[in-house]
């Protein structure tokens, strides 16, 4: 059997991988590792490995990277400790592949070390932009080092083509949230309600709100203007409630944090704030709500296929193909209250009504295994040519 060796650092990431992790367990010619690392391990970010542990998931090596400080120092000591940890947990476990999603720092040094040790990887959701985040840089350098590439649209095969990959090794599957949609029973909107200990109002968003890491302190005064949009979007609409989920732990995530539970402290009535909702209940909760509101690619790539409208705040997702349903505007009080007028609008809802995701049906897992066990039985040589476009 080939041991495909899967990571995750995030609770979000862990959500997304799930029947992909799923699928691999079930086939008979594959051995699955999981190795589980970043805030998954820390409490003041929920300990979400024990979630893993819940579904039933064998979790081959726990490494400890995450340091007590969110500044620039403290994250580029965690990804020496990733780079140090993970090197002596591929000489332990031996994978023939590896299978990463995205371009968050943890990804790109566990990466790094597989690139170093000569073992194949897969990485899903190449060629993507997102143009305030120093995660743009991160995805980029991933698709290079890696083997084999699933993208969420052809725009985006296309692009890791345009990076020097050859097509014969990039493929579009779509994004693999949409397949967690169609796959996950969702909670009705009373047993959500239930479940969160929280009644929604006749109007309800979710929030999730993450530093923009290309500038230079800016998540306080970004956030506070999210929050006195609200503040007075109250006045207005009072029977409106907002459900929030807290920050990863980027540089500066911990202020936006502290903001939430001061926020939620005053606001007990119309505002819950968690460390982590979990994959369920998150897609249930973008389900009933009203919309999405804040900069997480949650809001771009999944809330489309539920039809419910997104409010994108500023330039973390600058880049990424949109749907109709998303409503940019800049991080500033009066345009966040203009656009969240919008999204309860009778003419938006209108607009967006008959919307397709351009992320894909969520047919994807199965696509990636078959794609993978193909080269599996092939011999791989990792002296890759560039590609070039003529």
């Amino acid at each position: 059997m080939k041991k495909i060796c899967v990571i995750t650092a995030t609770r979000a990431e862990y959500g997304l991988l799930r029947p992909l992790i799923e699928s691999i367990e079930k086939d008979k010619d594959l051995q699955l590792q999981l190795m589980v690392t970043g805030m998954h391990l820390s409490p003041e970010f929920g300990l979400t490995y024990q979630e893993i542990d819940k579904d039933g998931h064998r979790i081959d090596e726990k490494i400890e990277i995450l340091l007590s400080s969110d500044t620039s120092i403290g994250i580029s000591k965690s990804m020496g400790l990733v780079l140090i940890s993970f090197s002596e947990a591929y000489q332990r476990l031996k994978p023939d592949f590896i299978i990463v999603l995205g371009d968050r720092y943890e990804i790109f040094a566990a990466v790094s070390a597989a690139c170093i040790a000569q073992i194949p990887v897969a990485h899903l959701h190449g060629g993507e932009s997102s143009e305030g985040a120093f995660d743009e840089a991160f995805r980029h350098c991933i698709t290079k080092m890696s083997y084999l590439h699933f993208t969420s649209t052809e725009e985006y095969r296309k692009r890791v083509i345009q990076l020097g990959e050859h097509p014969d090794r990039v493929f579009n599957v779509g994004a693999i949230g949409i397949e967690n949609i169609k796959k996950l029973k969702l909670f009705s909107k009373e047993a959500l309600e239930n479940n969160l200990g929280f009644r929604f109002g006749k109007r309800t968003l979710l929030v999730t709100f993450h530093p923009v890491t290309l500038e230079n302190n800016t998540s306080r005064e970004q956030f506070k203007n999210l929050l006195d949009a609200f503040d007075e979007i109250f006045d207005e609409m009072e029977d409106l409630k907002i459900i929030f989920t807290k920050a990863n732990s980027d540089t500066d995530g911990r202020i936006i944090n502290r903001m939430i539970d001061e926020y939620c402290k005053n606001n007990e009535e119309k505002a819950l704030g968690f460390t982590s909702l979990g994959q369920l209940r998150y897609l249930s909760a973008m389900k009933h709500v009203d919309a999405v509101v804040g900069n997480s690619s949650s809001g771009i790539i999944e809330a489309p296929t539920f039809k419910i409208p997104t409010v994108n705040i500023g330039d973390r997702q600058k880049g990424r193909i949109q749907a109709e349903t998303v409503i940019n505007c800049k991080p500033q009080k009066n345009e966040i209250m203009e656009s969240l007028k919008m999204v309860f609008s009778e003419k938006f809802k209108e607009k967006i009504r008959d919307v397709r995701n351009p992320y894909g049906t969520g047919k994807t897992s199965c696509e990636i295994i078959r794609r993978v066990k193909a080269v599996l039985s092939e011999e791989i040589n990792l002296k890759k040519e560039f590609y070039n476009i003529h």
